[in-house]
């Protein structure tokens, strides 16, 4: 009598199997949570890597449309360290690839919705919510230009506002 095989099922079992014996320390947890930069809702963390290594995913709002807050994407995350343990904390850069790799998730995606949506409610009250997907791919990735960093807005050179305060200090003379 010969023994039959069902690979159906034989496969997905064979990877189980492998895939738990692999230590958890080893293994992303793809915990996420809030975690706040300046205010709350402003900051989400998502555990990609072994060792609690992973992103912060900085969280922005965009309400140059009158009466409508939506997410502004900043597709280049923070590192996230120690995000399993007590204290996790960010620094430096990760990389786009593992951006897009998180927001393929599903319950990274909805995690970001709804912290995106507390925090348009705390910057912009009146504002319709309105979301929108992050980008998945470098070619959905837009450069935005922030009002507040126009040219106009910038500081003129140092030299040129010593020499305004000199001409005020000597009562409009120029030296």
């Amino acid at each position: 009598m010969a023994l039959r095989v069902n690979w159906g099922l034989a496969a997905p079992l064979a990877l189980v199997l492998l895939t738990a014996c692999v230590p958890a320390q080893r293994r992303p947890s793809w915990a996420i949570y809030p975690l706040p930069r300046a205010q709350p809702h402003d900051g989400l963390a998502v555990v990609s890597q072994p060792d609690g290594y992973g992103l912060h995913l900085w969280l922005e709002t965009d309400t140059s449309q009158a009466d409508v807050c939506r997410p502004r994407w900043l597709a280049d995350p923070a590192r996230l360290f120690n995000g399993n343990g007590s204290a996790p904390f960010s620094s430096g850069l990760a990389t786009r690839a593992e951006f897009f790799e998180a927001v393929a998730r599903k319950d990274v995606r909805r995690a970001l919705r709804q912290e995106l949506q507390a925090l348009c409610a705390a910057r912009a009250p009146k504002a319709r919510w309105q979301w929108s997907e992050p980008p998945r791919n470098p070619r959905e990735i837009r450069v935005q230009t922030f009002p507040l960093v126009e040219e106009q807005d910038l500081l003129p050179p140092p030299s040129e506002v010593r020499q305004r305060e000199e001409e005020l200090l000597n009562g409009g003379q120029a030296q």
